[in-house]
């Protein structure tokens, strides 16, 4: 059996197995870079050791360095909280009365609108208007008896002389009366939320047949 001069025995069976530590996101932590700097100081030539500026920049370096990885911790869990604090915002806020800041609707050239409006009472009597941008009544549809609560209409794109209208944004409003003879309105726009749900990080509250997101909502107020 030979041995070299740095006494490792040498043979035809003798292999050597080299491990590496692999990083596999190229990233240095601060745990890495206070490793690096002890190394450096570890292997320093003692006749010329390392400026002490030097180890106070590399040092202020790594500070910084973990003061920015808690303040990104910090980031981040906010994020979460408010993330959660909104859902749970939502939550509370079924049952009460969503605003979606707009009564507007869209029709198409040659279609039809289907619209939903919130009675909050009984209906006797009344009217659905189409309106213009200026306020100016197009269409006027009466309605009978309604139950309290959502109830669904379609217009079919004309005025009260039967001529349709070119396609754009139109808006929509009731005028009734209530079984105790009182009169009030209601528009598109304005409903009940009727439920919540969560979906990709995102709440949606559902309006009438529909579900939309909740940041889209102007107002909430109660019943």
């Amino acid at each position: 059996m030979a041995i070299d001069a740095y006494g490792n025995t040498l043979g035809a069976a003798s292999t050597t197995t080299q491990t590496s530590t692999v990083n596999p996101n190229s990233v240095l932590g601060k745990d890495d870079f206070l490793k690096l700097l002890l190394l450096e100081l570890k292997y320093q030539d003692p006749t010329a050791p390392m400026d002490s500026e030097k180890i106070l920049s590399q040092t202020s370096q790594l500070a910084a360095l973990e003061a920015s990885e808690n303040t990104n911790k910090a980031l981040s869990e906010l994020a979460a909280s408010l993330t959660s604090s909104l859902q749970y915002s939502g939550i509370s806020a079924i049952g009460k009365i969503a605003d979606t800041g707009s009564n507007a609707v869209v029709l198409e050239k040659g279609g039809k609108v289907d619209f939903e409006l919130y009675y909050p009472d009984d209906v006797t009597t009344g009217n659905v208007n189409i309106l213009d941008n200026n306020g100016n009544v197009l269409r006027t549809m009466a309605i009978g008896a309604t139950d309290a609560g959502i109830a669904k209409y379609t217009w079919d794109g004309t005025n009260n002389n039967g001529a349709t209208l070119d396609e754009g944004i139109y808006y929509v409003e009731s005028t009734y009366t209530k079984a105790d003879g009182t009169s009030a309105t209601a528009r598109v726009g304005l409903y009940p939320i009727e439920s919540i749900k969560f979906d990709s990080g995102k709440t949606y509250a559902k309006l009438g047949s529909n579900y939309v997101d909740f940041s889209s909502i102007k107002e909430v107020t109660g019943q």
